[in-house]
């Protein structure tokens, strides 16, 4: 992937380019880990999801107590349609 920049802004915040958030499935909330080692910083991604956004997004309706079976049926499910509207 060839070098992408941002610009910062006068507050100190950055945007991260569009490619770099598909690549790396970035969304609003992301966790970001940063590091500087002399003139180079490394910015990597802290976790996927936590399993309280990993249960809205499978049961949004319904905030209680599931099985394995039934969260291994939601996690397959998601998939299915998420992969359908691409």
């Amino acid at each position: 992937m060839p070098f992408l920049w941002s610009v910062i802004t006068a507050q100190g915040q950055i945007s991260v380019p569009a490619e770099v958030r598909r690549r790396l499935s970035l969304a609003s909330g992301s966790v970001l880990e940063w590091g500087a080692e002399g003139d180079h910083v490394t910015v990597r991604r802290v976790g996927l999801h936590s399993f309280e956004e990993l249960h809205r997004t499978l049961f949004p309706r319904e905030l209680r107590a599931r099985s394995l079976e039934e969260l291994d049926e939601g996690v397959r499910q998601h998939v299915r349609e998420r992969h359908a509207r691409h």
